[in-house]
């Protein structure tokens, strides 16, 4: 399982000196081949000519992908020679060639094909590249020498007429575990799992269908009001549980970098889910992100801090919803609070600006979302000062979005 620590900045260049990837004597006969006559070749027919990719060519026959390599291209194929085929567990290659194996044999041999052509100039320049399975290598520069994944690179700009070789020493391996296993197999989202099969989503984890998720930790769902996640798992409130987990899918194997980029995400639940950096911190809504492209075979996981909620039927409203949300919250609140219940009285009050946040920067005037975000990370622990920090906030929330323009909160998304 791999995965990346989001920096401010994603997809930084490999700074320094381009190293030589040049490697002795590792293509075989193909080393008393001109540049120019090899170049003629196509990638298959270079590697057959070379002599140490009889079991390269013969994987790519038994999973039907000669045809592919052949074509117009152009590839670039980091290509693992048969000694590095021979240092796998042994009987590997064998059970691979079975024909029941054939997918697992495709994942493999397309995790070291990328579509374009990639000169070694170009790979020292790049922290990766997506290969044709949908997995990204990684590609990182040591001591003179690139490394894929865990190979490392022999021999470099092998050139072929559809495109160029790259020699490896090492068979790299994609993930082969979905969604679902790899968030079982990490051991810090027992809750998600639980979440997600009292809703129904375990078959969309482990599908085929390439996703992505936004993961809330065990103890993401730990910070909700006490008896939320008690409650959102009864059977009658399957619909609402499923809801807010489709919040934190989107469709398509998208990473950090791109997601940066994009900005938003359009999510299963239907609604945008807005990706930024503050202060150096990327976040998703109003949640951290803690570790990004942890790789799965059917998409990939991003880990946050905080369970993100969807805007509720009320906030979509017309008129004004935020403020008839906020009144719904301090009324139910202060019942509870003079009822002598200042933890009911400050989990609601808590849910409110939870669902401000997530309501977008339509609804909260100025630096409000910030302030709240903020305010919410620094909660008092006594529960009587939890709820009048919570009230003096909704409060000023509330007279704020009085003085809003009119028409203001019925362009929020």
């Amino acid at each position: 399982m791999k995965s990346r620590l989001l920096p401010y900045a994603l997809g930084l260049l490999i700074a320094g000196a381009a190293p030589t990837l040049a490697g002795d004597g590792c293509c075989g006969g193909d080393q008393n081949v001109s540049d120019d006559a090899q170049a003629q070749k196509d990638i298959v027919d270079t590697a057959v000519a070379a002599g140490s990719f009889k079991t390269l060519a013969t994987a790519l026959k038994h999973a039907g992908l000669i045809d592919a390599l052949k074509g117009e291209g152009p590839f670039t194929v980091f290509a693992p020679t048969d000694a590095a085929f021979a240092k796998l567990p042994e009987g590997t290659v064998e059970t691979l060639l079975k024909p029941e194996n054939l997918p697992k044999l495709k994942a493999i041999l397309t995790y070291h094909v990328v579509s374009g052509k990639f000169a070694a100039s170009k790979v020292v320049k790049r922290s990766f590249l997506t290969t044709l399975n949908g997995q990204r290598i990684d590609l990182k520069v040591a001591q003179g020498k690139v490394h894929v994944d865990g190979a490392t690179v022999a021999k470099a700009d092998v050139m072929a007429s559809n495109g160029v070789i790259h020699v490896i020493d090492e068979v790299i391996l994609p993930s082969s575990a979905n969604l679902a296993q790899t968030a079982i197999k990490a051991g810090s989202f027992k809750t998600l799992v639980a979440a997600a099969k009292a809703a129904g989503l375990v078959p969309a984890l482990t599908g085929d269908q390439p996703l992505t998720v936004f993961a809330p930790t065990d103890e993401a769902f730990a910070k909700l009001p006490e008896g939320t996640v008690e409650s959102l798992l009864k059977p009658e409130n399957k619909g609402k549980l499923a809801a807010i987990l489709k919040y934190h899918v989107v469709a398509g194997r998208v990473y950090s970098d791109q997601a940066l980029q994009a900005k938003s995400a359009e999510t299963l639940q239907g609604e945008r889910v807005e990706i930024s950096v503050k202060g150096g911190v990327a976040m998703v809504n109003g949640a951290k992100l803690l570790k990004t492209d942890i790789e799965a075979s059917n998409g990939v996981i991003h880990v946050i801090d905080s369970v993100i909620l969807p805007p509720t039927k009320t906030s979509q409203a017309t008129g004004c919803p935020a403020s008839r949300l906020l009144e719904s919250a301090i009324k139910e609140g202060a019942e509870l609070y003079n009822a002598g219940s200042p933890e009911g009285c400050a989990a609601v009050y808590e849910v409110a600006l939870r669902s401000m946040v997530e309501l977008g920067r339509a609804y909260l005037p100025g630096k409000s979302r910030e302030r709240i975000t903020h305010m919410l990370a620094n909660l008092p622990a006594d529960a009587d000062d939890k709820a009048w920090a919570l009230r003096k906030t909704l409060d000023g929330l509330y007279g704020k979005i009085q003085r809003a323009p009119e028409g203001v909160h019925e362009n929020a998304k």
